[in-house]
């Protein structure tokens, strides 16, 4: 499971997973609620983290994903900040934006599925580097790896499509 980082967050996310509980099943047996609360709550910090993930991480120039010499030791999730929503985008940034993540879903199909996977699992799913190795049934270094190629993968494509960041 996820952990969120931010203690105001995470209670909202309980408050609310409680509220549908509660608002959704509450006429069902007691036995049957701790199972339903973990699913729901599971649920909603998936919705959170999906919120977040649109908010912030493809908003973070793509330069500073393709690094440089020392790019297999660098890692991207030291140096983003989630939004917390405190400052709405206009319509036409909210427009620019959505058309970005569109175009980096497709670059993502491109890559190579254990790029692809790596990639997903420490930026999307933010997974720390024992987390997705774990995950892949691989080492931390290649995950490190497939991580670099993907940035860097990702950065060329990109390019060639016009999108400079």
């Amino acid at each position: 499971m996820f952990a969120v980082r931010n203690d105001e967050a995470a209670l909202d996310i309980v408050q609310d997973a409680m509220m549908r509980l509660a608002e959704k099943y509450g006429s069902h047996p007691l036995s049957e609620l701790p199972m339903l609360f973990q699913r729901i709550l599971q649920n909603a910090v998936r919705d959170y983290f999906r919120r977040q993930r649109v908010r912030s991480i493809w908003t973070t120039p793509l330069s500073s994903l393709a690094g440089g010499e020392d790019a297999d030791e660098h890692d991207v999730l030291d140096t983003l900040e989630a939004g917390d929503g405190s400052n709405p985008a206009s319509p036409h940034e909210l427009l620019e934006q959505s058309q970005l993540i569109e175009i980096i879903e497709k670059a993502l199909a491109e890559l190579p599925p254990r790029q692809r996977q790596a990639f997903l699992l420490r930026y999307w799913e933010e997974l720390d580097v024992a987390e997705a190795a774990a995950a892949m049934g691989c080492s931390e270094g290649s995950v490190k790896t497939h991580c670099s190629r993907a940035t860097h993968a990702l950065a060329v494509i990109l390019k060639r499509k016009g999108i400079t960041l």
